[in-house]
């Protein structure tokens, strides 16, 4: 089995939240700071590719697979989207048949062959309906949008197979049901497509796949010269069906079908708008027949997220207008393959309000006061971020608000507890802040001062604080600056001086060390004390130990000489005997 369409590659995920913000369903989990597609919610609109800073969000990449069909017996051929003239405007159409060709496919027919049919069947459908809602198929992400999201509306899709699919049928109907079929085109969502059809549609691949393809293989489309073969299977067939990627272009084509009066029709692309549309609004709220034309990319399918251009300019357009060739308008008979949508989507919990409060609690919003509704944190609302929260797809971090107030409570806490003085000025020389520790050091002289406020808030520093070169110093250079023992007055201070923002803000950590250094100075006093003490002892040691030597020694000399008169006597006896 395929994996999902989109997946997050991790470790180019930076937890901006970015796709969470777009994401027109909330199809997106966050967790250990990483940002995942759930597939049960996702349309595989593609939104999230296109707008990751990072390239985190990607494509499943099928081109692998594309060359392994190729590599097999049956041969290969391509359903091109019609929005492959937009693709590349400076390829002409046999140079793109032609280099399909050299990767090894048989051959390729348009998708707009397909589309035409389709808007043929949907308007003989529309003629013969009653009141109420008809939404178009075309687009898959639409599909998926209808049936997980609002399957209220699933039975108001037309039960008719989109204009893939139904290319799909005409090309194996044409040459053979053992035949592949890929489909290259703008659109993340066909991959989807493809993977619920297998029977018709084999794959499916991105424009980007394609031209990342060509480029390993060393093929050059404009520096081709097409062969008189180089056509398209279906020339000729496509018609106006070729206006189908536009915004508005399915119901274009509705005219050359003969579609009634009595018929209402609307197209709106865009999955934000065609949800705003759906909301509030019941299947059954209509007088006549309504056929919605819905599009997930704004702009029609030119500007799908696998695109080459985004936003397609109006060269890229009309190019596509150019190969739409319009029949006689008149009713006509469509192909019709059949298809039953049936809804998707999970139930969404309804959380109580208990529940809600109490999620917002976990990010510090006790109150409507507290709900900002920012959007820092992808969500519209913050009950929206409590929701998300209750179901496992948030995590408390992703609030911008909570997690500044728990970093400036830490901060304050630090701040207010550190042992050494700490001041803040900017560039006008006035305090910002200073804790309560600095206060205490030279808050005395602040004491006239009326200026003085909150943590000498106000002050000039040069005015209580007999260091301010030093922080109109650093401000100047933008560098830190260090002082060790500066005496300042009876004072010997540690001065540290840090940089907070660059020529604007700087700080001071000041440290007294007045009565360290006493201290010292009374230990070194008495150590040398002590020293001059002992070695005093030593030589008094030393003096008597000398007297006792001399003593020794003299009664040892008497002993010897003594002992050596005897013993010479001695020693001449006993060698006479």
């Amino acid at each position: 089995m395929r994996p999902f369409p989109i997946h997050t590659r991790e470790k180019d995920c930076h937890d901006c939240y970015k796709c969470v913000r777009n994401c027109p369903v909330k199809a997106i989990r966050v967790e250990n700071d990483h940002a995942s597609v759930v597939p049960e919610r996702c349309v595989a609109c593609g939104r999230c590719i296109r707008i990751c800073p990072s390239g985190a969000k990607r494509v499943r990449d099928d081109a692998a697979a594309a060359r392994s069909l190729l590599a097999g017996a049956l041969p290969v051929y391509v359903s091109l989207a019609p929005s492959w003239a937009a693709a590349h405007p400076e390829w002409s159409p046999g140079q793109w048949l032609a280099a399909l060709r050299r990767l090894g496919f048989r051959g390729a027919g348009e998708t707009a062959a397909g589309a035409r049919e389709v808007s043929a069947a949907v308007v003989g459908m529309l003629n013969r309906a009653g009141p109420g809602l008809h939404i178009s198929t075309a687009c898959p992400a639409l599909v998926a949008l209808v049936r997980k999201h609002h399957p209220a509306f699933a039975g108001s899709l037309i039960p008719l197979a989109s204009p893939l699919l139904t290319h799909c049928r005409m090309l194996r109907d044409r040459l053979g049901g053992e035949i592949r079929v890929v489909f290259i085109g703008p659109c993340a969502a066909k991959k989807g497509e493809a993977d619920e059809h297998p029977e018709l549609l084999d794959l499916a691949l991105t424009f980007a796949e394609l031209d990342e393809w060509l480029a390993a293989a060393n093929v050059r489309p404009d520096l081709l010269s097409p062969d008189p073969e180089d056509v398209f299977l279906d020339a000729g067939e496509a018609g106006e069906g070729a206006l189908y990627p536009l915004e508005g272009g399915m119901i274009e084509t509705f005219r050359y079908c003969g579609c009634s009066g009595e018929v209402r029709v609307q197209s709106i692309s865009g999955l934000g708008r065609l949800r705003q549309s759906l909301e509030n609004l019941g299947p059954g709220s209509f007088d006549r027949p309504f056929f919605l034309e819905g599009l997930a990319c704004r702009g029609g399918c030119v500007n799908g997220p696998c695109s080459t251009r985004d936003p397609q300019p109006l060269a890229g357009i009309m190019a596509v207008r150019s190969r739409a060739v319009p029949g006689r308008p008149g009713p006509r008979p469509g192909l019709e393959v059949r298809m039953t949508y049936d809804p998707a989507g999970e139930a969404e919990t309804a959380w109580t309000e208990a529940e809600v409060a109490a999620a917002l609690a976990r990010v510090g919003k006790t109150g409507p006061a507290d709900e900002l509704n920012c959007g820092g944190c992808g969500y519209d609302t913050c009950r929206g971020l409590a929701r998300a929260l209750l179901s496992g797809d948030a995590e408390t971090g992703m609030c911008a608000y909570y997690m500044r107030t728990i970093a400036q409570r830490k901060a304050n806490a630090l701040f207010r507890c550190m042992p050494s003085g700490v001041v803040i000025v900017g560039t006008d020389l006035r305090i910002m802040e200073a804790n309560d520790a600095f206060v205490r050091l030279f808050g005395d002289r602040a004491g006239e001062l009326q200026t003085a406020g909150p943590g000498l808030a106000g002050v000039r520093v040069d005015d209580i604080f007999p260091c301010g070169n030093l922080l109109r110093a650093a401000l100047r250079s933008g560098r830190e600056i260090r002082r060790e023992r500066l005496k300042v007055g009876d004072r010997l201070l540690d001065i540290v001086v840090f940089i907070i923002e660059e020529y604007k803000t700087v700080g001071a950590i000041v440290e007294d060390v007045t009565l360290t250094e006493m201290r010292r100075d009374r230990i070194a006093r008495r150590a040398r004390e002590v020293i001059n003490r002992n070695i005093a002892t030593v030589q008094e040691i030393a003096s008597l130990l000398g007297e006792h030597m001399a003593d020794t020694e003299v009664l040892l000399s008497s002993i010897a000489e003594g002992y050596g008169e005897g013993g010479g006597t001695a020693s001449g006896g006993d060698g006479d005997g």
